[in-house]
C-alpha cells in the first residue's frame, strides 16, 4: 500500500484513481500536527508515502508564513524521519517557487535555490528537512498545475470565459503547464523504483512541454474549449500580486528522464483530456 497525504488536492485526487492507494484527508493527518503525521505512517506501515498536500495560497502565504511554513516545510519533515525509521522512500512534491525566477535558461536540480516569496521559502524547507532526515526520497518540483479539480488556472480561464470577451493575462511569465495526472503518474513510477532502488534518491523536475506564456495558454485553452474570448498579453508590473511570481519558470527534466525515464508530458494532450473530464468538449474531438 502507498500512503498519500493530502486527499482534496488536485493531485491527490489524481493518485487516488491508482490500485493500492490510501489518501489521507486533514482528519485523519493534520499537516499542521506533526505527530498525527508521523502516527499515520506508523499505525498504517505502507510501502511508500507521497506527500501530496501542502499550502498553496500563495499570496495568502506572505501574511501566514509560520502556517505555510508548518505544512511545507516542518510537516514534510517529519514525514520523512518516520520513513526513515521504517526505512521505506518518500516522494515530496515541490515547486519552481523555489528559484528567483531570473534568466531565460532552463533551471536545473542542481542551480542555487534563491524564493522570492513566503510559500517558495517553504517549500525550499521542506526540501531540506527531507534531505536531512536519512530517508530515501523524491523531491519533485513542478510547475502551473492544471487539472478538472480544485481551483487552477486553466477553471478559472474557463469561468471568466463564460462572461468576458477579453482579458489581460501575464505574457512575460514562461514556464510548462503541467497537467495534475502526469504528475501522479510520475510520482507512483518513481516510488516504485525508489523501492527497488533506493540509490535513486535525489531532486527531480517535471513540468509539461512546451515552455509557454501565461497569456498563450490562456489563448490556447479558449480555442480547445471552443471559447470566443480572447487574452490580452501584459506584463507582469501591470498585475501585481502580494507574492512575487517567478519570471522564468522553465524547468530542465532531463534528469528525470536519464534516471526514472520518464519524459516531459504534453501539457496540449492532458488539456484535451481535462476539457473531457470537465464535459466542456466531447471524446470524439
Amino acid at each position: 500500500m502507498i500512503l498519500v497525504f493530502g486527499k482534496r488536492g488536485q493531485v491527490a485526487q489524481e493518485l487516488q484513481k491508482f490500485n493500492g492507494v490510501l489518501a489521507l484527508d486533514r482528519i485523519r493527518a493534520d499537516l499542521t500536527d506533526l505527530s498525527a503525521c508521523a502516527k499515520a505512517i506508523f499505525n498504517y506501515k505502507p510501502r511508500a508515502v507521497i506527500n501530496a498536500a501542502a499550502y498553496t495560497a500563495v499570496d495568502m502565504a506572505e501574511d501566514e508564513e509560520d502556517l505555510a511554513n508548518l505544512i511545507n516545510g516542518e510537516a514534510p519533515g517529519a514525514m520523512a524521519i518516520v520513513c526513515a525509521d521504517l526505512n521505506i522512500p518518500l516522494v515530496n512534491i515541490s515547486t519552481d517557487y523555489v528559484f528567483d525566477g531570473s534568466g531565460e535558461k532552463a533551471w536545473d536540480t542542481f542551480d542555487l535555490t534563491n524564493p522570492q516569496n513566503a510559500y517558495g521559502r517553504s517549500k525550499l524547507k521542506g526540501e531540506r528537512a527531507i534531505k536531512a532526515s536519512g530517508a530515501d526520497y523524491a523531491i519533485l518540483r513542478t510547475s502551473w498545475v492544471v487539472s478538472a479539480h480544485g481551483n487552477n488556472f486553466l477553471k478559472n480561464m474557463l469561468r471568466l470565459s463564460e462572461s468576458q470577451e477579453s482579458l489581460n493575462v501575464v505574457d512575460d511569465q514562461i514556464g510548462g503547464p503541467t497537467p495534475a495526472q502526469d504528475i501522479a503518474r510520475a510520482c507512483m513510477e518513481i516510488v516504485q523504483q525508489l523501492i527497488n532502488e533506493p540509490k535513486k534518491s535525489g531532486i527531480y523536475h517535471l513540468s509539461g512541454r512546451p515552455d509557454v506564456s501565461w497569456c498563450q495558454f490562456a489563448n490556447t485553452i479558449f480555442k480547445q474549449a471552443d471559447r470566443k474570448t480572447f487574452a490580452r498579453p501584459i506584463l507582469t508590473s501591470e498585475y501585481p500580486t502580494p507574492a512575487l511570481r517567478p519570471i522564468n519558470s522553465r524547468l530542465d527534466c532531463s534528469l528525470t528522464e536519464s534516471i526514472f525515464n520518464i519524459t516531459r508530458p504534453s501539457w496540449r494532450q492532458g488539456l484535451i483530456g481535462i476539457l473531457r473530464d470537465l464535459e466542456i468538449i466531447d471524446d470524439k474531438t
